[in-house]
């Protein structure tokens, strides 16, 4: 293996059609997308330099900077959200339901396979309040509780993205941390209940770090994910009330396709790479701490 490896041109041989696929396919639109960022302009009127004027107008313009905490706030809700409820899915399943596990998963996974239009006409249907009250006003109204207009706030309408978008992808985060549980040594379970480990002790202790590689990798799917959504907010909210639910991803599509301005659309998405990439260096900076030693 070492003679393979220290050899250049296998290396070459068994990494370079990969490197070229990914350069392809990934860093050359994004290095297309960053010489964008210099120009004004659309494909019909054709493309101008502008130097550094898109950059200056990113700095000063106060929808970038809503849309960007909009972004960093949605994204870490729904990734505690995500992360938390699918883990829980997966020790139920480990420790509590192994023999009907396979139904469960099935039943947890299946919001992940629907179209995000489906989900989001669901969910409208669910919250509605006119032409008629939808299940949750009907609920509340059962109750004796006023129909509430759940989108026609900023904060009601988060909220509803934000369940939405857990219930939607639960499933999936649950099946991979899932894959993560089954791997620890049953003899290792057993031994630490003899020693008295249980419950708690025995998920934060052995559990935990023994699953903590994948709960890793979920984390920054979760969180580089809920950075670039927008599917979800297109079909639920479009971005509404007003602009409040509107995410960088929305504001650069409709700067770029509904305004036409591309220089400025590239300059977004160039922020909003740089956002992805910090948010997961600092994650990445987070996981040296070795929790065995806790």
């Amino acid at each position: 293996m070492h003679r393979v490896l220290g050899d250049r041109r296998a290396v070459l041989i068994l990494l370079g059609p990969a490197l070229l696929v990914y350069s392809l396919i990934m860093l050359v639109p994004m290095l297309w997308s960053l010489g964008y960022s210099f120009t004004r302009g659309n494909a019909i009127d054709g493309f101008t330099g502008n130097g550094l004027a898109n950059f200056q107008r990113l700095f000063t313009d106060p929808d970038v900077g809503h849309a960007l905490w909009f972004t960093v706030k949605f994204a870490v809700t729904v990734t505690v959200g995500q992360v938390v409820a699918g883990y829980l899915l997966a020790l139920l399943y480990v420790f509590f339901l192994k023999r009907a596990s396979a139904l469960v998963r099935t039943l947890v996974f299946f919001p992940v396979v629907l179209p995000t239009v489906a989900v989001g006409l669901l969910f409208k249907n669910f919250f509605q309040v006119a032409p008629q009250a939808g299940p949750v006003n009907s609920l509340l109204n059962a109750v004796g509780i006023e129909s509430v207009d759940w989108f026609g706030s900023a904060g009601s309408a988060f909220w509803v993205l934000i369940i939405m978008e857990i219930w939607r992808s639960m499933g999936f985060y649950a099946v991979l941390l899932f894959a993560g549980l089954v791997d620890i040594p049953e003899e290792m379970l057993e031994s630490a209940r003899l020693d008295g480990a249980s419950g708690l002790r025995l998920v934060r202790h052995i559990v935990l770090p023994m699953s903590f590689p994948v709960l890793l990798s979920s984390l920054i799917f979760s969180i580089n994910g809920t950075l670039k959504v927008f599917d979800s907010i297109v079909a639920l909210t479009g971005g509404g009330p007003g602009n409040s639910t509107s995410p960088l991803t929305l504001y650069m599509f409709q700067t770029s396709f509904t305004y036409s301005d591309y220089g400025y659309g590239s300059t977004i998405a160039l922020l909003l790479t740089v956002v992805c990439l910090l948010v997961t260096l600092v994650v990445f900076r987070v996981s040296r701490r070795d929790l065995t030693k806790d």
